[in-house]
């Protein structure tokens, strides 16, 4: 089985200045907040928030909510090759993998790693086999 690239859909210039806004984003949250962003944690604040944490939290959330919106005005295209009771089912069992790995893909994958956590390194792991098995076995 050899490897395709899908060149209609290659999008490295995209890909990195997307991989550059997250990691400036989760380096200016540690610098100015003292957080690290991973996105189970910021969105599990808010349901038992304490009051000096919700706006730096609801706003972080909005601005996830706020950039697909944005995305619409950009020639992109996008394709999701899945049905809804898929999307929620994989939506579930990241869920459940984020309890487990205490930490979800940005926290470990982006924060985690460039502090050289070791259980970090071990969770990104995790979740990239997790992803590569996955694809493997349905593509």
């Amino acid at each position: 089985m050899t490897m395709m690239i899908d060149w209609a859909h290659f999008t490295p210039w995209a890909s990195a200045a997307g991989g550059v806004l997250i990691g400036l984003a989760a380096a200016l949250l540690v610098l100015l907040n003292g957080r690290v962003a991973g996105i189970s944690g910021i969105v599990g604040g808010l349901l038992v928030a304490r009051r000096s944490d919700v706006a730096w939290r609801v706003a972080f959330v909005l601005g996830l909510f706020a950039a697909p919106l944005v995305m619409m005005f950009y020639p992109v295209a996008t394709r999701i090759e899945a049905g809804t009771g898929v999307l929620v089912l994989a939506g579930l069992l990241v869920g459940i993998g984020t309890s487990y790995a205490s930490g979800c893909t940005s926290g470990h994958g982006v924060c985690g790693l460039s502090r050289l956590s070791p259980r970090s390194l071990v969770a990104t792991a995790a979740f990239m086999a997790a992803g590569i098995a996955t694809v493997y076995l349905l593509k």
